[in-house]
């Protein structure tokens, strides 16, 4: 298991070099979705899968939104992608300072914090999130009908920003 971590947490590395050293945002777009999709791992390897999944169509939904926002307004007929040397660069760039700042904390690292909540506890009824669900139902519901009408609301806004030639003022920009 502690492979496993540690491929979800390098792809979650790369992933986020990828978004930090790309102009375009059709590229980066794609980079966010790796980055979600490690992170949820990340964190149902940490026994919280239910979490991870309301979190990954959350931020699928907002990771839409604001793809449509960004590539309505930024069409470039020949966007930069990742092997272009400006890029390439950034990223060897933002790759060297991830490395350093390794160096720098390695010390206090260990493989035993890797280990995932569901192997530490042998004699276990529950899985490590079960109270999660529970709270997030009965405490936290509101806020979660709150999230879903934000997110439709953003989609009105941003299909009504982008609409085209037809209505709309900032479409001039």
């Amino acid at each position: 298991m502690t492979y496993m971590m540690f491929l979800l947490l390098m792809g979650l590395i790369f992933g986020l070099i990828a978004v930090a050293s790309n102009p375009s945002p059709y590229f980066a777009a794609l980079g966010l979705v790796v980055v979600a999709g490690m992170g949820c791992g990340v964190m149902v390897s940490f026994g919280g899968p239910f979490l991870s999944l309301v979190l990954f169509l959350i931020y699928l939904g907002g990771m839409l939104v604001v793809f449509a926002y960004s590539a309505a307004l930024a069409a470039e007929p020949y966007p930069e992608s990742w092997g272009s040397w400006s890029v390439a660069i950034y990223g060897a760039l933002y790759l060297m300072g991830v490395v350093l700042i390794l160096f720098y904390f390695y010390g206090g690292w260990y493989e035993s914090s890797w280990v995932p909540v569901d192997e530490l506890s042998d004699l276990s009824l529950f899985r490590g999130d079960m109270s999660g669900v529970g709270l997030m139902y009965s405490m936290g519901g509101w806020l979660l009908v709150i999230s879903a009408w934000v997110l439709l609301l953003t989609l009105f806004v941003v299909l009504e920003l982008t609409r085209g030639l037809a209505r709309g003022t900032l479409r001039v920009v």
